[in-house]
């Protein structure tokens, strides 16, 4: 397996990484935003009130999204494989 190789999986592992990961971190943000906005409007500073919503979006999003980020994973996986299979 050459250099040139190497390079493109890790590229392309990085890749899956992003796109799996990119439901979760995007909804941790969005909702973590809102939940300040709310705070900075009414004054309330609960930590709770942050930590607590942003748990219950990501599990929502998690169970909605894991199938994408399973077939993701399984794609990447078998092409691996297939890759280190070939090796001479």
């Amino acid at each position: 397996m050459e250099s040139v190789e190497i390079i493109d999986l890790a590229r392309e592992g990085v890749w899956v990484l992003l796109l799996v990961s990119a439901p979760m971190v995007l909804t941790a943000l969005f909702v973590g935003l809102a939940i300040s906005l709310v705070q900075a409007l009414t004054q309330i500073q609960e930590t709770t009130l942050t930590f607590v919503p942003k748990m219950v979006a990501m599990l929502l999003v998690m169970v909605l999204a894991l199938p994408f980020m399973l077939q993701s994973l399984e794609h990447y996986g078998q092409k691996l494989f297939e890759r280190i299979a070939t090796i001479d």
